[in-house]
């Protein structure tokens, strides 16, 4: 009797590279890896950047982000996607275009728009695209704070504006509104919003400075338990725990904004 093949789960990000390694296409792989999934990248742009800022941004002409998932998607596919720093419109619309085409269900949008030492990582021109072209195709979004009040339009203070901003995201056409409490002063709370009910999700809030890094591992954990086949709101509260502790126990690196701790596992 032959022995049932293993069965492989697949996660692809389609993000730009940081030549530090804290985010982007670097920390998705990372955290692809260490949670047992296997891989892959689409580059969307270049950026030349440390713990301290970023120095520079190379873009990838569309053409070429199109061409990259056509070579990942025609021949290995993809159990879960999730995307990041998109940069322009017209990478946002061969996204997209491809994410309609090969019919992907599971797709996390991380709606990446500044970095944390405030370099713009997607165009103003872009917001409107991303709103009416992916965020409809999304499965869940995971906005931060800031990103939540653009995308929304309504200034967030407090628990009850999180929820109305999660309401009129969901109006968008996202499956699963997720925002990321930790720029509100206070607790840092999150809150999920499924088109019916609010789900609170309380956090400690862990005081240090190396924190580079959060939010595009956040979204690669959700991708990867997703692409694992865990329901939305249960890859969320999981993917919530891995990056807690990866900040718990963050690299103390750099001279800025350091990086959190992927392989913490083996750290401790």
């Amino acid at each position: 009797m032959e022995k049932m093949q293993k069965k492989y789960y697949r996660a692809l990000t389609i993000a730009g590279s940081d030549s530090g390694s804290g985010a982007g296409i670097q920390a998705d792989l990372k955290t692809f890896t260490v949670l047992g999934v296997y891989g892959m990248s689409v580059i969307t742009a270049l950026t030349s950047q440390n713990t301290i800022g970023v120095q520079g941004i190379h873009n990838i002409p569309q053409q070429f982000v199109g061409l990259q998932l056509d070579s990942v998607l025609s021949d290995i596919g993809a159990d879960a996607i999730k995307t990041g720093m998109l940069s322009n419109k017209n990478i946002i619309g061969v996204v997209a275009e491809k994410i309609k085409d090969y019919k992907i269900k599971k797709l996390v949008i991380d709606p990446v728009m500044v970095s944390k030492h405030g370099s713009k990582l997607l165009q103003d021109s872009a917001i409107n695209t991303l709103i009416k072209k992916l965020i409809p195709l999304a499965m869940i979004i995971t906005p931060n704070k800031n990103e939540a009040e653009i995308i929304s339009n309504i200034t967030i203070r407090n628990i009850s504006d999180m929820k109305k901003s999660a309401q009129i995201i969901y109006q968008l056409g996202a499956q699963y509104v997720f925002i990321k409490g930790g720029h509100i002063k206070g607790e840092a709370n999150d809150l999920i919003f499924d088109g019916k009910n609010f789900i609170l999700l309380k956090n400690e809030r862990i005081k240090t400075r190396h924190t580079h890094g959060t939010g595009c591992t956040l979204s690669a954990a959700i991708t990867a338990y997703l692409a694992m086949e865990y329901p939305p709101i249960e890859a969320i509260k999981s993917g919530k725990k891995f990056v807690t502790q990866t900040i718990k126990y963050a690299f103390k690196l750099g001279q800025g904004i350091g990086p959190v701790n992927h392989i913490y596992k083996f750290y401790k």
